[in-house]
């Protein structure tokens, strides 16, 4: 599970593998730090750098937005595939690896098996976790929204 962890943060920025990416994991990190020096001192004024570039805070709100929206994705494939009738580990790591593009999961779905046991439905539902992944949440969100479709 460690390196599974590890492999949802490792993505780089310009790559194709989906997840969080390492630039928007840093800017978790340096945002939490953030939020601990103003519990510490109010008053305290301290934009964050990354690069020597301040990062805007409406980046900010947005990568901490996509981060929120990738563990409800996460949480919700992983409740559909709960719901067809698999077991959580296999579950839980079979969204993690459709969504972050990163090959086997566990149990079921894990190295010693594959992903021809899952039932045609499981597999859609994974078919959707890695387009997902790889063309990025915010980009399938907006597919949904209906004043994309309005000319």
């Amino acid at each position: 599970m460690w390196m599974m962890f590890l492999a949802c943060i490792a993505a780089s920025s310009g790559s194709t593998g989906g997840g969080i990416k390492m630039i928007r994991t840093l800017v978790l990190v340096k945002q939490a730090g953030r939020e601990f020096l103003k519990l510490l001192h109010p008053a305290v004024v301290n934009p964050m750098k990354i690069g020597g570039h301040v990062v805007p805070n409406n980046i900010v709100f947005s990568v901490l937005g996509f981060i929120f929206l990738y563990f409800m994705t996460i949480a919700t494939l992983t409740f559909v595939l709960l719901i067809s009738g698999l077991d959580f580990i296999t579950a839980f790591s079979a969204v993690l690896a459709c969504v972050n593009n990163f090959g086997p999961g566990l149990g079921t779905v894990g190295p010693a098996s594959n992903y021809a046991g899952l039932t045609d439905f499981q597999t859609w539902v994974c078919a959707f976790g890695m387009l997902v992944g790889r063309l990025e949440i915010f980009t399938v969100l907006i597919l949904f929204t209906p004043n994309f479709w309005r000319r």
